[in-house]
């Protein structure tokens, strides 16, 4: 019983940052992949990087976007699911 109260206090440590890190980590990673897999072509996004643009190709990891300066490839992880969100809430 003596060395389960030792260890009680590093098993509570554990299952603290598990739920206020490890666990809302996962859930963003999973919001994240969903919001590439469903993009489509003429969507307005914004990149991470601040480039505003449209959406004019998919390929598997990647994206092609229409800017006012033209047109540019980027990995579909370069673009913000919160700044895209907020830019769409406003459209």
């Amino acid at each position: 019983m003596e060395q389960l109260s030792q260890f009680l206090p590093f098993l509570l440590m554990f299952v603290v940052v598990y739920f206020f890190m490890i666990r809302p980590q996962q859930k963003k990673a999973k919001q994240e992949k969903e919001f590439e897999a469903g993009l489509k072509v003429g969507d307005k996004i914004i990149t991470k990087s601040g480039l505003h643009g449209k959406v004019s190709e998919i390929a598997e990891t990647t994206v092609v976007i229409e800017t006012m300066s033209g047109k540019l490839k980027m990995e579909c992880s370069a673009i913000s699911l919160e700044l895209t969100s907020a830019l769409n809430k406003k459209a």
